[in-house]
């Protein structure tokens, strides 16, 4: 039983200098607290996230009305009382709020007070202030997860779409180290073949000036802009980067996208329509390309290659390529068990992106998990472009054997933080570590 005996919370500021909310839950001497992230790029079944609306503070993006919603819902219903599972603790806070989308307390104001409550039960069933594997051992085993497995990072070292402006319609461009042993040689890898990217952008005269999740970000070149081929000169710049960097495209790393085509999509009579590379094209052209490309390219992810509402060119899309790539669907699932069962039944996707606050709760989010783990679609934990120090979303990954994750590029301390507390994490496990490597992707 933990027994909740006082509650704060305070606006706090995420990487990319906006407010966000941090909550810390104390019982006897006992503290655990954590920050919610923001997204830039969202869909549209996400959970709300409260602003205050206010123009003369922070471009009204303040979270004083989440914060105050913590300190006077929320607060008095929990504070005082005795939780003796997790789920109990959420169902609470879902009562609360009373809504599908968490728009009356507001995501932004439930999660945190969630996140803090599974670090606090850790703590006080591992008896000790801190330990590297006390909340993953504390979730591990609610679908039968062991807690033992490091995840395979995809690490995002080219940005576009919404994280940057670059003119490059797709969001991310990653490479996954997957041909090793264990997840520190996968992330030397990855931080090796970042440093060579970026000195082959500077050799090229290109900025190595980096997006919101760390990510370089230069326009290509001016005439090239958005142009055709431009998508496919990045896939090229990350071949020569792994080769530089002394690694197999292929073998020792492959390729992911996250498309985020809902920005550069919208609906017409006939369906939903892409504005990529300078021209219109149809879901049907759109599959061509990446069809085209993962015959070239050694890809083995894409992320919302289509639109969140174009589930019938999904379900093409699924049966063209699904068998030859993992497909995930974010801004399509937006971690929520009602869209992922939507999506399964008509066989949309083989995986979905995990993260937090597109749901609301850590009970919600592992209940979307344990639904893709029971049909066979992967699950990638993942942070968003608005992230901040707290590493959460590394324990999750690991506690849950989700076996992927996205936690940003090779620089920037917001997106470091999950990689460090991985190596930590890899440490304290010692020989029971697991890195499944390609194992973790649907077999191509």
């Amino acid at each position: 039983m933990v027994k909740i005996e006082k509650v704060v919370a305070r606006e706090v500021l995420d990487s990319r200098g906006f407010p966000t909310v941090e909550v810390e839950l104390f019982s006897g001497d006992m503290r655990a607290s954590a920050i919610v992230p923001s997204g830039a790029s969202t869909g549209e079944g996400e959970a709300l996230e409260l602003r205050d609306g206010d123009p003369s503070r922070f471009a009204g993006k303040g979270v004083l009305k989440a914060v105050q919603n913590v300190e006077r819902e929320i607060a008095p219903a929990i504070n005082g009382k005795e939780f003796l599972r997790q789920s109990v603790f959420d169902d609470l806070l879902r009562n609360l709020d009373g809504t599908p989308n968490k728009a009356k307390l507001g995501a932004n104001a439930i999660l945190p007070v969630s996140m803090a409550f599974a670090r606090l039960q850790s703590m006080i069933h591992s008896k000790q202030g801190f330990s590297a594997l006390a909340l993953t051992e504390n979730i591990s085993g609610v679908f039968g997860s062991q807690g033992m497995t490091l995840p395979v990072p995809l690490m995002n070292v080219f940005n576009g779409g919404k994280h940057a402006d670059n003119g490059i319609a797709i969001q991310e461009f990653m490479i996954v180290p997957t041909g090793f042993n264990r997840f520190s040689d996968s992330l030397r890898a990855g931080v090796e073949i970042f440093h060579s990217l970026k000195k082959i952008l500077t050799k090229k005269g290109l900025t190595t000036a980096v997006g919101d999740e760390g990510g370089f970000a230069p326009r290509i070149s001016s005439e090239d802009e958005a142009g055709p081929g431009s998508h496919e000169k990045v896939l090229t710049l990350l071949l020569d980067a792994i080769e530089t960097a002394g690694y197999r495209a292929g073998e020792d790393v492959f390729l992911a996208l996250d498309c985020a085509s809902s920005e550069f999509s919208k609906k017409t009579g006939a369906g939903v329509s892409y504005q990529f590379e300078g021209s219109s094209r149809s879901s049907a052209e759109m599959t061509q390309i990446y069809e085209k490309w993962i015959s070239q390219y050694p890809i083995l992810s894409i992320e919302d290659g289509l639109a969140e509402h174009d589930w019938e060119g999904w379900r093409i899309l699924t049966q063209r390529i699904g068998k030859q790539v993992q497909l995930v669907g974010d801004d399509l699932f937006v971690t929520n068990p009602e869209f992922l069962k939507k999506g399964i039944e008509r066989g949309v996707a083989n995986s979905i992106l995990v993260k937090l606050n597109q749901i609301g709760t850590l009970t919600e989010t592992l209940e979307a998990m344990k639904m893709a783990h029971l049909s066979g679609y992967t699950t990638i934990i993942s942070h968003r472009s608005g992230e901040s120090e707290d590493c959460f979303i590394a324990d999750l990954a690991v506690a849950t054997d989700a076996g992927q994750i996205k936690t940003g590029s090779a620089s920037r301390s917001d997106r470091l933080a999950k990689y460090n507390q991985l190596l930590r994490l890899e440490q304290a496990l010692g020989s029971r570590a697991r890195f499944k490597g390609k194992g973790s992707f649907p077999a191509r």
